[in-house]
């Protein structure tokens, strides 16, 4: 499949990790089953490693609601998807209107047009709901944005043909991941500041309770073996959450997405959490290890057999002093 231009995410989503592609996966696991996204958002993670062929299966969730549906009529009716979008004219009268329009009485292609359309079309992109979860985010000031991308749509389409969608809470990925496959958790940031929060696409909120649970998960998937990455903020609040002999914290550069002033747009690091080396030559040592003991008339045939790529056998790793390397990149919408 090679490096291809599409699919690449079609929604615009604070947080998007489509400029930090390149620093996740530099610290993917060598090898993994099936690949899981509980925040799906953007999607950009998924969409890179179809572009470069690295996935084969995917479970694909979140519990934005309108989010799921619009992934759903891209992959089931994307003709229809675009159709609708062929005809949605671009001015501030109808973006009202449709902002207006009650999702719940569209059919999943017009909830999935309505959705590109605003996102593509509000201002900075975002995705905000109020309490009563109703879209509120005012108009943009672009001059000719492409809410209708006939070719990545398609695209887009084509790589969701078998990928698992479903509308659930992060939570419910206890029931589904198995041994060997990879969860990448990109949840709400805990706030650097009091202004920086990105959670309002959550009607409630995500918040340090929420955080809590992110972690216990974590550990209850790393005693299954199963592979996770966590995204976060570089506060006292994740490192505190996360110090734990399961997992390995390492630091990533990144710019912040959204602000109101260009200028304010600084780099800042983020925190990448595994649960299994970060360095591929550390991960492949494992693999080594793993393929020898399956070797007859070797010390090693009779030696435990490492979960793939380095994970934890259910038990916290020992902690290991990474070389003083810090990935690079940038976050940006989608």
């Amino acid at each position: 499949m090679g490096h291809l231009p599409v699919p690449r995410p079609f929604l615009k989503w604070a947080g998007g990790k489509t400029q930090l592609a390149d620093a996740l996966l530099e610290r993917k696991p060598v090898r993994f089953n099936t690949y899981h996204e509980p925040f799906l958002g953007s999607g950009a993670i998924f969409f890179r490693l179809y572009r470069e062929n690295q996935v084969r299966d995917a479970v694909l969730s979140d519990m934005n609601a309108e989010l799921i549906d619009t992934y759903l009529a891209i992959r089931d009716h994307v003709a229809e998807v675009i159709d609708l979008l062929s005809g949605f004219p671009h001015s501030k009268e109808f973006y009202y209107e449709i902002r207006r329009t009650d999702p719940q009485k569209l059919s999943l292609p017009e909830r999935a047009a309505r959705m590109i359309y605003l996102n593509k079309t509000g201002y900075n992109g975002l995705y905000r709901v109020n309490q009563k979860g109703q879209f509120n985010v005012p108009f943009g000031r672009y001059q000719s944005p492409k809410y209708l991308d006939r070719e990545n749509l398609l695209a887009v389409s084509q790589a969701l043909q078998n990928v698992e969608i479903l509308c659930t809470p992060f939570d419910t990925i206890v029931d589904r991941a198995k041994p060997g496959d990879w969860v990448y958790f990109d949840p709400p940031y805990v706030p650097i500041s009091e202004t920086a929060n990105f959670t309002a696409y959550y009607p409630n909120g995500f918040g340090l309770r929420d955080q809590e649970r992110l972690r216990d998960i974590c550990i209850a998937l790393s005693q299954n073996n199963v592979h996770i990455m966590v995204s976060n903020s570089d506060t006292a609040v994740v490192r505190s959450l996360y110090a734990s002999p399961y997992f390995t914290i390492d630091e990533v550069l990144a710019n912040r997405a959204i602000n109101c002033k260009g200028a304010r747009r600084i780099k800042v690091t983020e925190l990448v959490i595994t649960n299994y080396p970060l360095y591929r030559a550390t991960q492949l040592q494992f693999l080594d290890q793993e393929y020898r003991s399956y070797l007859p008339n070797t010390d090693a045939a009779t030696a435990p057999v490492s979960a793939a790529c380095g994970l934890a056998t259910g038990r916290p790793r020992q902690k290991r002093t990474p070389p003083q390397t810090r990935g690079e990149g940038k976050t940006d919408l989608a």
